[in-house]
């Protein structure tokens, strides 16, 4: 090779490194509890979104004719109101373009003023309360459907199963609010609430309510909280002698629960928006390469994937990452994603989001129905 032909290949090698280098940064927040007892739900979902986020990445994507390079920035909110809207302003501070998060409703309603304040749109992959996306923002979305549609699947099948019908939560915007919406269920479907109890997200002991609730002879025991509540619920009512079905939200409906609860989980019937996951459009390709990467889906992940990919695609339709200018196309934006149709409607909620109850049989998860969805 000629000294000529060599300087030009290096030439050539140092204007193609600088290419890459000088594509511009955009950067996306993923928030979730990566820490504690609600760890493996918020790893759940950065890793969906990560995985989102690679594939965007792959592909080489430009805006505005200038490549970019999509970076996730997590942080952990310890499903914690308070640290939630601290590390929100941290994302802020940092310059995100949208934020995939929270995974808890109590963390993503004050989060999100935060947020919409900055003009920053926030795609939630799991915060189903209802008063998230009705507070008059226009940055609060989310894939999945909400706790009026999960509440009223929950609380129409436990009343086929008996019409008493007890309810425990456990304080958090998202417990109570689903257990709100259970109760009203209920009533609608012709059973009665014999009994109504709260607990706290932080409790493992629950004999004392539990032990009120027996006297009160419940066919039915509706809980709104999460996993590791639950499977410590339903372990202690089987100790009590509580023969009542135990029944639980998309909290709850999780590996993690099968794991806590072991042969007691038995029998016990969950809700989770979305169809399930062998039978989304996109769930079986998914899967593999979720598992292949991370280990087994919890629940979130494939919602978080789609979250992460319907804010890069509205930034492709609008030729920008600037929030300003994307917003209005996220606002009308429509794809097939891994969990179906996403389309979005004047609240920033899911059109027709479905709801599937599932029950353990045999230590899994086995799905009995799906109801809504397109």
């Amino acid at each position: 090779m000629t000294v000529s032909r060599s300087f030009a290949l290096a030439l050539a090698l140092t204007l193609a490194a600088a290419a890459v280098g000088a594509a511009d940064v955009v950067r996306i927040g993923v928030v979730a509890p990566l820490t504690g007892p609600q760890a493996h739900l918020g790893k759940d979902i950065e890793n969906g979104a990560r995985l989102a986020i690679d594939e965007a990445n792959a592909a080489k994507p430009a805006l505005g004719g200038k490549a970019v390079r999509f970076e996730v920035l997590a942080e952990d909110d310890q499903a914690d109101p308070r640290t939630a809207t601290i590390v929100g302003q941290k994302l802020v501070d940092a310059g995100v373009k949208g934020v995939v998060g929270h995974l808890n409703s109590g963390a993503s309603i004050p989060a999100s003023k935060i947020y919409s304040d900055a003009g920053v749109p926030q795609m939630s992959p799991a915060s189903t309360a209802i008063l998230y996306t009705r507070q008059g923002f226009k940055t609060t979305y989310r894939v999945m459907a909400n706790d009026a549609q999960q509440g009223k699947a929950l609380g129409q099948a436990a009343v086929t199963i008996g019409r008493r019908v007890a309810v425990v939560d456990d304080r958090t915007a998202y417990g109570q609010g689903l257990a709100d919406e259970v109760a009203k269920a209920v009533v609608a479907a012709g059973g009665e609430v014999v009994g109504r109890e709260f607990t706290t997200d932080k409790s493992t002991d629950f004999t004392a309510i539990l032990t009120s609730l027996k006297a009160k002879k419940p066919d039915v025991i509706v809980f709104g909280g999460m996993d590791p509540q639950a499977a410590p619920m339903v372990r202690q009512m089987r100790q009590l002698g509580i023969k009542a079905t135990f029944m639980g939200g998309d909290g709850m409906q999780s590996a993690q629960f099968l794991k806590l609860a072991g042969s007691v989980a038995e029998g016990v019937i969950g809700s989770s928006p979305g169809l399930p996951l062998e039978k989304m459009p996109g769930g079986g390709a998914f899967t593999r390469k979720f598992n292949a990467r991370f280990g087994k889906i919890q629940i979130y992940a494939p919602f978080a994937y789609d979250a992460a990919t319907v804010l890069v695609a509205a930034m492709r339709k609008a030729d920008s990452a600037e929030p300003a200018k994307y917003l209005p196309e996220l606002a009308k934006l429509s794809i097939d994603g891994v969990i179906g149709p996403i389309s979005f409607d004047q609240y920033g909620d899911l059109k027709q989001g479905a709801v599937t109850l599932y029950q353990v049989k045999g230590g899994q998860w086995v799905p009995l129905e799906t109801m809504g969805g397109q």
